[in-house]
Order: C-alpha cells, then structure tokens, then sequence
C-alpha cells in the first residue's frame, strides 16, 4: 500500500508515556478514595482523556471532579513526564524514514492536551520531524474516539484522509483513524492485537523496526 501522509498519534506510539501518566492518576484516584488497581486503571482510561471518564471518577470517590484537581493532575504527570520519559523503541530511525519517503507530510494527531504532546516530543527529540504539524483533540469539537483530529490533521498536509495511513495503539484511537477514512496500523507491542483489529486496523505490528516496510517507505 501506498499513502501520501502519514498521521502519527503521540502516546504509545512515539514515546512511551501510557505507564507513567497512568501511575499518577491511579495514585491521585487512590488518594481521591477510589481503590483503583494499576491495571484496572490502563483499562478504563488508555487512549482517553480523564474528563472523558468524570461521571465514572465521582461516582467512586463521590467527588466533583474539579478545575483544581485536574490542575495538580497535570502538573504531577509533567513532572514524572520531564523525569522519567522516553521514546518508543525504534521510534527515531523509523520516523527519519518515513519523513523522508513522504518528503515531510508526517504529523503528529493526539487526543492529548497541545503542552503534553509538544513537551514530550520535545524531550525524545521528535520535535523537528513534527514542528508546525502537530493536533491535539483537546482543541476539536470533538476528541478520539471521533475523527476530528485526524481530519485536521490530513487538511494540513492537504491530503484526503483515504490516501493517508493512520499509526495508532488504542481502540479508541483506531476508531478515530477509522472514522476518519484513513487505513490504519496498529502498534501492539505486548499482545496479539485482536481488539485494535476488531475495531478496524488492517495491520497490526509488534515492532516499530517494520512499520517503513508496511507503509512501503
């Protein structure tokens, strides 16, 4: 296949974010009175935004979830961000590649807050393959799952969503891409896939090192 952008999401997918974001507000939900486990917590809240989810939060810790919480949420999830971040495996060389073959319509569309998803390509080095082009749901009508984003994204590089290919490592996310009209890849480091290919990837991989190959770069 061959496509003439490439639409990459942020976390998961370039840098390696999931655990680290989701360990502070498992701690902070925890504090807030819900008895939340780790995984309980990746389950409910990956590749969403933690507003998404208020009417679950107050209904287990039996609080608003407020301005201010959210205020010290962030600022404790960019700290542990700035501390402890680092780049999806591969990333690097696999971006340089896919940037060139497609003479930089690349970008980066990410249901994240515009600050999160600049400082942390910033601090894995991703920023010059990516400036000027980077989308944060937060600032569409609509966030993922809905295909906002992704069709900001494609009307950038002036390419119809069909003939851009989406990289993604959520359902919600692959819905997105989907939604959107694009064809969409799927990272899957850790298992087979089955739920991003139900939502409706057409490829999953397990290694950043194959995506150029896939995408025909």
């Amino acid at each position: 296949m061959q496509f003439d952008a490439v639409l990459f999401d942020c976390d998961g997918v370039l840098v390696d974010s999931e655990p680290i974001t989701n360990g502070v507000l498992c701690a902070m939900l925890n504090e807030a009175g819900w008895a939340i486990g780790a995984q309980e917590c990746m389950d409910i809240f990956i590749g969403k935004t933690v507003r998404s989810e208020a009417a679950r939060i107050e209904l287990h810790t039996g609080q608003p979830l407020t301005d201010a919480w959210m205020a010290v949420f962030y600022a404790r999830r960019n700290a542990e961000l700035e501390a402890r971040l680092t780049a999806i495996e591969h990333i690097h060389p696999t971006i340089e590649r896919v940037h060139a073959h497609h003479s930089g319509r690349i970008a980066c569309a990410s249901g994240a807050d515009r600050l999160k998803v600049e400082m942390q390509l910033a601090k894995v080095g991703l920023t010059p393959f990516f400036d000027g082009r980077i989308f944060s749901g937060h600032e569409m009508p609509a966030t993922k799952p809905a295909p906002d984003v992704y069709l900001a994204a494609a009307a950038a590089l002036q390419t119809p969503p069909q003939r851009c290919a989406v990289v993604e490592d959520t359902v919600t996310g692959v819905t997105a891409g989907v939604a959107a009209g694009a064809t969409v890849f799927a990272y899957a480091p850790l298992d087979d896939g089955a739920a991003l290919r139900a939502a409706g990837a057409v490829q999953v991989f397990r290694s950043m090192a194959d995506l150029p190959a896939l995408l025909g770069c």
